[in-house]
């Protein structure tokens, strides 16, 4: 897994130094994909109605749920790739 995580690492960089804005939805799923990744399975309770971002971002993670860490990782990284990082 270490060869695994160093890429990770590497994407996550990669990403903060796109060119265009790749839009909200796939900035969610890079950050669900991150989040699942790094962290496991979504925890904590889903913000309210008035955090309309934090609770696109929870609802994002919470679809990933159950997505084996080292999988969600090998997905953020092709995510990453095929935006040209």
């Amino acid at each position: 897994m270490g060869d695994l995580k160093t890429r990770f690492d590497a994407a996550a960089q990669a990403v903060k130094k796109l060119d265009e804005d790749p839009g909200n939805e796939v900035k969610l799923q890079l950050y669900a994909l991150y989040k699942q990744g790094s962290e496991g399975d979504v925890q904590g309770k889903r913000p309210g109605f008035t955090d309309i971002i934090g609770r696109a971002k929870y609802d994002a993670w919470a679809k990933v749920k159950g997505t084996p860490q080292e999988r969600a990782m090998q997905k953020y990284i092709d995510l990453v790739k095929s935006l040209g990082a």
